[in-house]
């Protein structure tokens, strides 16, 4: 049977992290699915930093792992360094981070492609789309090869006409040392898709060996680490350190005197980058009164030389970056063993896009990872596994998953992307681009969404019913908690002393001492041992209800009044022009983004609170509200 022949319920296009998640998630849930990248051998390339997590982006990683995807279990098994960011802040904004094996973790990826049922794998360079009507059937690789399909998902990466930049000189490419894919943009473009061109960039690597780090301050990782994983027990791994070096004054002139050959400011380079991982040349103009900027060395492996300088990402001539590096202290002799490079590539203005990931154009075609805009091994593998979810359940007949801002990170990337757009640049997930994130920690990501996950077919019956034993002993715990009581005894004043706590003047329950900022749960066995073998996942949960339980009853108030706006939906076909009272400028913002609820337009930029009363009283009068 030729490719012409066989029809698969899904096509991926790409390999890279939104590929993954999208293709597994498709395979998993019972679907034919074909993936095909340009270089087999590159599948789960990191092509930036190796890491994995961060501000937000961990977040979005558990909530991966909760649904039943792959990123957090691969980077348990190939992580290299684990910290928890924020330890000092309140648990709505702790984060989780790990330095990745790059070689191990790509090899780790492809494996779990190449043992997935219903999967297969297949090196091309899809140049054409195929669709018949409105919807899409198929793709054709550059050398003619067909496949049909029933569903499309595009995950493209930094590949549609990837231009890379290193000084006055550039070339075609996706990343340093891959062909860019040239037809597919214009396809697109034929179909009426919005095209724009953004710019992300990357550091030089260095020769560890050529590091002098006698100089250099050592950062050792969390011990024990701490996995992403809900599913995963401990790591086992050795675990290796980090060090930290900075820019100084003469790194500063250098750059400065070369800026008139970066092409970011030389005018070669029109394209936007990613407000918050600015290069170094950027930085130096941006925070002129800064004397220096800090450097992470980060490892890119056990049995590779190449680090990592985490905070360097330029696009200047080699020779400057050589001199650059030089005047580092710690790298005076280190040699660069690939240069740092910008690259210009192509994306679509998600706004074309439903809730669903699903093209507004073309039906069954999907958009998931930078194709949308975005920037970040997580955010793409976000958009990844809920493109693959909801091509399943749209074969399947079903409703698509469109998780709410109140319910996951997931939904505030996907709400974002679909209701604002990108604005010009990448967009990068934070903690404060949710308002409800007090609701939307780490720690309950799996309570959150693994029953979701598992009633539509993607996280196992392992994960469900161990997520449903770990909220049985949370509610147990709180119950002890508050019928449990500690008397004001010499042995327990002495004990809370120790702990920098005040001595007690009466009984109060075990909930009242946890509400105390100095004490945490596992302060507690020493005043019950009746607590002592609780594990830590459920003493945290615990603690946080705990702690934060008025804050948290304030954003539930606050969370119904969003879904009240929520459950106020709009005709897909609406006539805004029917509006009286309605500006040009909002109109013409509702009809380009076409929102699906009352809460959805409020969230447009530039659609007022006037606006929205207007379009309210219309939906009333007409009793469609």
């Amino acid at each position: 049977m030729n490719s012409r022949e066989k029809i698969y319920d899904v096509i991926v296009v790409g390999a890279g992290h939104a590929g993954i998640e999208a293709a597994l998630a498709t395979a998993r849930m019972g679907c034919k699915t074909l993936m095909l990248t340009l270089n087999l051998d590159h599948i789960g390339q990191m092509s930036c930093n190796p890491a994995i997590g961060g501000i937000g982006k961990g977040h979005l990683v558990k909530e991966i792992d909760a649904l039943g995807g792959e990123m957090g279990r691969a980077i348990d098994e190939t992580g290299i360094q684990f910290r928890i960011l924020n330890t000092k802040k309140g648990p709505a904004v702790r984060a989780s981070r790990a330095q990745a094996d790059k070689a191990l973790y790509r090899q780790r990826m492809k494996r779990a492609l190449e043992n997935c049922s219903n999967l297969t794998l297949r090196q091309g360079s899809v140049e054409r789309l195929l669709v018949e009507g409105e919807e899409v059937n198929g793709v054709e690789t550059q050398i003619g090869e067909v496949f049909c399909g029933r569903r499309v998902i595009l995950t493209t990466g930094t590949f549609l006409k990837g231009l890379i930049h290193v000084g006055d000189k550039n070339y075609s490419a996706g990343r340093a040392g891959d062909f860019a894919a040239q037809g597919l943009s214009d396809s697109l473009r034929e179909f009426g898709f919005k095209v724009g061109r953004l710019k992300t960039g990357t550091c030089p690597r260095l020769d560890g060996h050529t590091i002098d780090y006698s100089k250099l301050q050592v950062q050792y990782g969390d011990d024990p680490p701490i996995p992403f994983s809900f599913s995963t027990e401990k790591i086992t791994q050795k675990q290796i350190p980090c060090y930290i070096t900075y820019t100084n004054g003469r790194t500063h002139e250098v750059i400065r005197s070369a800026l008139h050959r970066s092409p970011m400011y030389s005018g070669i380079i029109k394209s936007r980058g990613p407000r918050y991982c600015p290069s170094v040349e950027d930085k130096v103009v941006r925070f002129a009164d800064k004397d220096r900027h800090q450097i992470f060395l980060e490892p890119e492996g056990y049995d590779t030389v190449e680090v990592y300088p985490n905070g360097l990402s330029t696009s200047l001539p080699l020779d400057v970056q050589v001199e650059m590096v030089h005047a580092i202290e710690g790298l005076e002799q280190a040699e660069i063993m690939r240069p740092g490079y910008a690259i210009e590539y192509d994306y679509f203005e998600p706004t074309q896009l439903y809730p669903s990931l699903e093209t507004k154009l073309i039906k069954g075609l999907y958009h998931a990872g930078q194709i949308n805009g975005t920037t970040g091994y997580e955010e793409a593998a976000a958009q990844g596994i809920i493109a693959g979810i909801n091509a399943v359940l749209s074969l399947r007949g079903e409703e698509p998953l469109v998780l709410a801002r109140d319910q996951a990170y997931l939904g505030v990337l996907i709400d974002d992307l679909v209701t604002k757009g990108t604005d010009g640049e990448p967009y990068r997930m934070f903690t404060s681009r949710a308002e409800y994130r007090l609701l939307l920690r780490e720690d309950n990501a799996d309570l959150r969404l693994t029953e979701i996950g598992y009633r539509i077919g993607l996280a196992t019956e392992e994960s469900f019913l161990r997520t449903r034993e770990k909220k049985r002993r949370v509610e147990e715990v709180l119950k002890a908690l508050e019928d449990g009581r500690v008397g004001s005894t010499e042995e327990i004043n002495q004990k809370l002393q120790c702990i920098g706590s005040a001595p007690l003047r009466s009984q109060i329950s075990l909930a009242q001492l946890l509400r105390r900022p100095e004490i945490s749960f596992s302060h507690l066995p020493s005043f019950s041992r009746e607590l002592a073998e609780i594990p830590s996942a459920v003493g945290l949960q615990s603690e946080v209800e705990i702690k934060y339980s008025g804050y948290v009853q304030r954003q539930l108030e606050g969370v119904e009044r969003f879904r009240k706006m929520e459950r106020v939906r709009l005709p897909e076909d609406m006539d805004y022009s029917a509006i009286k009272g309605l500006s040009r400028e909002v109109r013409e913002k509702l009809m380009k983004v076409r929102p699906r609820s009352l809460g959805q337009a409020s969230r447009i930029a530039g659609v007022t609170p006037v606006a929205i009363s207007l379009l309210s009283v219309y939906l009333k009068k007409r009793r469609l509200a």
